[in-house]
C-alpha cells in the first residue's frame, strides 16, 4: 500500500504545531509503510524527514481546487492530510483529512501569518458548521487528534465518515532531567499569543511570585508585546524572548520549574507533553483536553485566577512535591509516541483501502 502524506503545512523557519505533528509523523510513519510527502517550497525540506517527495502548488493557492488531478499520477492508494482543506475534486485514491479542534468556533481571530483574503474567509467559515461538514465529508475517513476533539464533532454532527484517533506525541528519545537536581525558579511558556491562549492571567499571577521569572518564548509582533509588557506588575520579572532555537528551549526547559499554559481552549496541547516527556512539572487551565493529556501528572488551575496559579507555582517549591510532579510527569508522557501514532494511520489507511473495494 502506497501512502502519500501532505507536508505542504510545514513551516519553512521553525515548526508550529501543524507543522510538527506532520512532520513526526511522516518520519514515524515510513518506518513501517511506503510513504512519500507532498511539498510546496523546498525550504520545507530541512524540517522534514529523508522521504521521497513531490513538489506541487501551495494549499493556499487557487490551484488547490484541482490539485487532486496531479495527486492521481502519483499511484497513491491513500493520502493523509494534516488538514481539511485539501482540494478533493476528481480524486481517485483514498483520502484521510484531519481536524484537530474547533477552537476557532469559539475564538474566531485567525492566525495573523495568513494573507488578508485568507483571514476574511477564515472568519466567514468558521460562522457556522456546514463549511466545516461539507469539507470533512469528502474524506474517506476523518482523523483527529483527541478523544475531546472526537467527542465535539459528534457533537455538532460534523462528518458522516468514519472518525479515527491519530494522536499527537512529543519527540522521540527524549532525555529525562533528573527529579533530584531541582530547578530554576523559572516559568516557561511556548504558544502563540492569541487571545484565547490566556497569557494575560499569567502575567497577572507574577505579582505573586516574587523571586520568579516568566519566560514567554514565542515569537510576538511589537503591538502584542507592548500590550502585554503594559499589564507586567510592579516588581515582577517577565521576559520576552521573541522566539528560541529548539535547543534554548530544550535548556530552558530542563531547568525550569515548571511549563504553564492557561489556555481557554486547546486541540491538544504538544508542550505539555514535551514538558512532561524531560520531568519539567506543568501547570495548565483546567479545561477537557489537559485532563485527557496530562490526566494525575498536571496541576490543574481556573484559567481566570492568576491567583491559582500562583499557588500552583508555590506548591512546587516543596522538593518533594516537585519531584513526585517530575517523575509523574515521565511516566505519563510515556504513554505517548510516534510509532503509535504511525500503526494508528497505517491502520486506518488499510480500513479505507478495504471500504473502498466494497
Amino acid at each position: 500500500m502506497k501512502i502519500v502524506i501532505d507536508a505542504r503545512f510545514t513551516r519553512t523557519d521553525h515548526h508550529d504545531g501543524i507543522s510538527r505533528y506532520g512532520a513526526s509523523l511522516i518520519a514515524a510513519t515510513a518506518k513501517i509503510a511506503d510513504v512519500s510527502m507532498l511539498v510546496s517550497d523546498i525550504r520545507q525540506l530541512a524540517l522534514l524527514p529523508d522521504v521521497p517527495y513531490t513538489l506541487i502548488s501551495s494549499p493556499l493557492s487557487p490551484l488547490e481546487l484541482f490539485v487532486a488531478r496531479k495527486i492521481n499520477r502519483l499511484g497513491a492508494d491513500v493520502v493523509v492530510c494534516p488538514m481539511q482543506t485539501m482540494g478533493t475534486w476528481g480524486r481517485k485514491y483514498g483520502l484521510i483529512l484531519t481536524l484537530h479542534d474547533l477552537i476557532y468556533y469559539e475564538h474566531p481571530a485567525p492566525p495573523g501569518f495568513l494573507p488578508a483574503p485568507v483571514r476574511l474567509l477564515w472568519r466567514l467559515y468558521h460562522k457556522a458548521f456546514w463549511p466545516q461538514r461539507l469539507l470533512l465529508n469528502r474524506a474517506d475517513t476523518v482523523a483527529t487528534i483527541s478523544r475531546t476533539t472526537e467527542a465535539l464533532m459528534a457533537k455538532y454532527s460534523l462528518t458522516r465518515r468514519p472518525v479515527r484517533i491519530i494522536a499527537n506525541a512529543p519527540q522521540p528519545a527524549q532525555v529525562h532531567r533528573t527529579p533530584g537536581d531541582g530547578a530554576d525558579k523559572t516559568i516557561i511558556y511556548m504558544g502563540s499569543f492569541m487571545p484565547y491562549k490566556n497569557v494575560e492571567t499569567m502575567v497577572a499571577g507574577m505579582s505573586g511570585l516574587p523571586g520568579y521569572t516568566l519566560h514567554l518564548l514565542s515569537r510576538i509582533s511589537p503591538q502584542r508585546r507592548a500590550e502585554l509588557e503594559g499589564l507586567v506588575p510592579p516588581g515582577a520579572s517577565v521576559v520576552f524572548h521573541n522566539g528560541v532555537t529548539d535547543e534554548e528551549y530544550d535548556g530552558l526547559l530542563r531547568r525550569a520549574t515548571a511549563l504553564v499554559s492557561l489556555s481557554r481552549a486547546e486541540g491538544y496541547g504538544l508542550p505539555l507533553v514535551e514538558a512532561m516527556a524531560v520531568g519539567t512539572p506543568v501547570i495548565a487551565s483546567d479545561i477537557p483536553i489537559f485532563r485527557e493529556v496530562g490526566a494525575d501528572a498536571v496541576l490543574y488551575v481556573d484559567p481566570g485566577s492568576p491567583e491559582e496559579f500562583a499557588r500552583a507555582v508555590a506548591r512546587l517549591q516543596d522538593d518533594g512535591h516537585w519531584q513526585d510532579m517530575s517523575r509523574r510527569s515521565m511516566a505519563r508522557a510515556a504513554e505517548f509516541s510516534w510509532d503509535e501514532s504511525a500503526r494508528q494511520l497505517v491502520d486506518a489507511a488499510h480500513e479505507v483501502v478495504a471500504n473502498r473495494r466494497r
